[in-house]
């Protein structure tokens, strides 16, 4: 089901730290509107509001709606500076998006039936996962929520890269758009290190006789050579 986030936003005149500490104090968390060709515009958010919307995933790849005096403006997150340890939030970056002019975003990426994958239910491996995000550039208007990945034909070895991926129409992956050389892997179907397939087991073991065999011949012709060293002295 879409989400759809709505933030209210009023204008900051006092700027510089101690004035931003005081908007902490009271609740409230400076933040800064700019991009669209439009000027940069210093405003305040609600700091719980914003902390309850950053726990959803959608948040930092959606479309936002910010009211500004009276006002309707679509942005997206930019950036989010945090305290280091306490659940803090000291500044937001948003960005005006225009419905003509494309965007860069980090979508999530969502893994469908890894459990239920060939290579992990036939073949005893394990999903790995590469990147749980990919960069894509699009217009507003085309910015999907996720983009799925279903993992269920994937066999022991197999690898998934971001050329092979299901884009939705008007969608590219920044990666990409830089070359070929930089189609990276997003997911793999591995072995566990410690697992080995009974044909790996049996190889070794037939390598191991074969090894104590030669050693074994090569100690009875040591033995013969020192003999008849002997019987000629």
């Amino acid at each position: 089901m879409s989400m759809s986030f709505t933030i209210e936003a009023e204008k900051r005149g006092e700027q510089g730290s101690s004035a931003s500490r005081r908007l902490r104090r009271a609740g409230k968390l400076p933040a800064i509107l700019y991009g669209a060709d439009k000027d940069a515009v210093a405003i305040t958010l609600d700091h719980n509001a914003m902390v309850h919307n950053l726990k959803e995933d959608a948040f930092y790849s959606h479309i936002l709606s910010v009211k500004l005096d009276g006002k309707t403006e679509k942005a997206i997150l930019r950036d989010v500076q945090r305290h280091p340890f306490k659940p803090t939030i000291y500044h937001v970056d948003l960005m005006r998006v225009s419905a003509n002019q494309p965007i860069r975003v980090s979508v999530p990426l969502h893994f469908h039936n890894e459990e239920e994958a060939k290579g992990v239910k036939l073949g005893g491996g394990m999903v790995s996962r590469m990147i749980n995000e990919l960069e894509v550039e699009c217009l507003p208007g085309d910015l999907p929520e996720s983009i799925d990945i279903d993992v269920v034909e994937m066999d022991v070895g197999d690898t998934l890269h971001i050329s092979e991926l299901k884009l939705p129409e008007g969608v590219q992956s920044v990666a990409l758009m830089h070359g070929e050389e930089y189609d990276y892997a997003v997911v793999s179907v591995l072995l566990p290190r410690a697992a080995k397939t009974e044909e790996e087991e049996v190889g070794e073991g037939e390598a191991a006789e074969a090894e104590g065999g030669e050693e074994a011949a090569g100690g009875e012709e040591a033995s013969g050579d020192e003999s008849e060293s002997g019987d000629k002295e």
